[in-house]
């Protein structure tokens, strides 16, 4: 005989795998440490200045 099973349980248990799976994704996507922030902010600023100081004027 087949194995019985509690749908309102195996919805619980579905729900909390996808959960996981998006927090993992969340946490490879948004993960960074302040610093790691800072400086890829501090990059694309100096990259700007050098860009801007090397722009022809009109």
């Amino acid at each position: 005989m087949a194995e019985i099973v509690n749908l309102r349980q195996a919805r619980k248990v579905r729900a909390r795998k996808l959960a996981e799976q998006h927090a993992t994704e969340n946490r490879a996507r948004f993960g960074r440490s302040k610093a790691e922030k800072q400086q890829d902010s501090a990059e694309r600023d100096r990259l700007t200045r050098e860009l801007d100081g090397a722009r022809r004027e009109d």
